[in-house]
């Protein structure tokens, strides 16, 4: 047996949801979907299930560094996927742990809600993820409410958010998924002033955890090499495909089906 892994690591910082649908059980099953190792740093835990969360734990901070120095001195990672925070000082937490990875693409997927709607941390998270970590990441996928809390215009096109919020990243990715219309945009936005925008069918439905696979997806995609564009490319059209096939096990939302029925 060889001991050398060819596929690529990537450092999932994220919650725990106990449903399956989002946060870490997401992240590595659309990790192994690209061909790529998810190495899991819990961020917090999360009482919720496939209709709504209703409470969660930040952990301690010194727990998640230990967490993700363990994955650092072990691993060769080749990109960071960041889920929820939860707090402030979780918000800085990664910040430390980025130190340790210069050059390694982060994508930013600014987890405030959930997707039945309640908070997974206050405003002010969002706002310290845009003031600080935003800098330091290769891309934020927030979908348009997300953005429009980020960017403080309520009710703000994805034009005039990520006009606003920009000059804090190179690049963002907003989802449409939220809206109503017979085709879902997803903007790509770049701080260069080029933009690319993908459309698909809107799926019927509501979905629980597909803000976490499409993350997760690029997140593989970039540790993979795929130049951004075309890992975002890649990134929409698989997590279409896992919403397409979804499945509803609980009372609440459908759960993208992430990997083929016979490695799920």
């Amino acid at each position: 047996m060889s001991g050398h892994c060819s596929r690529p690591v990537v450092l999932c910082l994220s919650g725990h949801d106990p449903s399956g649908g989002a946060g870490l059980q997401a992240d590595i099953e659309a990790l192994i979907a690209q061909g790529c190792h998810a190495a899991p740093a819990v961020t917090a835990l999360t009482v919720q299930d496939t209709v709504n969360v209703t409470d969660f734990r930040v952990l301690d901070r010194e727990w998640v560094l230990a967490q993700a120095h363990a994955v650092i001195a072990d691993l060769p990672v080749a990109a960071v996927k960041l889920g929820m925070l939860g707090s402030v000082e979780m918000v800085e937490t990664v910040l430390e742990i980025m130190q340790k990875l210069p050059g390694v693409p982060l994508v930013c997927d600014p987890v405030l809600r959930a997707g039945g709607g309640g908070a997974l941390g206050k405003d002010e998270v969002g706002y310290a993820m845009r003031e600080r970590l935003f800098p330091v990441s290769t891309i934020a996928t927030p979908n348009l409410p997300e953005a429009r809390i980020l960017a403080e215009l309520p009710e703000g096109s994805a034009d005039e958010c990520a006009e606003k919020l920009l000059p804090f990243i190179r690049h963002l990715l907003i989802t449409g998924g939220h809206g109503d219309e017979t085709e879902v945009h997803n903007r790509l936005y770049s701080r260069d002033g080029s933009r690319y925008d993908f459309s698909c069918q809107r799926l019927p439905g509501s979905y629980h955890g597909s803000g976490c696979t499409l993350a997760s997806a690029l997140s593989g995609r970039l540790a993979l090499g795929e130049d951004l564009a075309s890992a975002v490319k890649s990134a929409l059209d698989y997590t279409w495909r896992t919403l397409r096939d979804a499945e509803a096990p609980g009372r609440g939302q459908y759960i993208p089906r992430r990997l083929p029925l016979d490695l799920a």
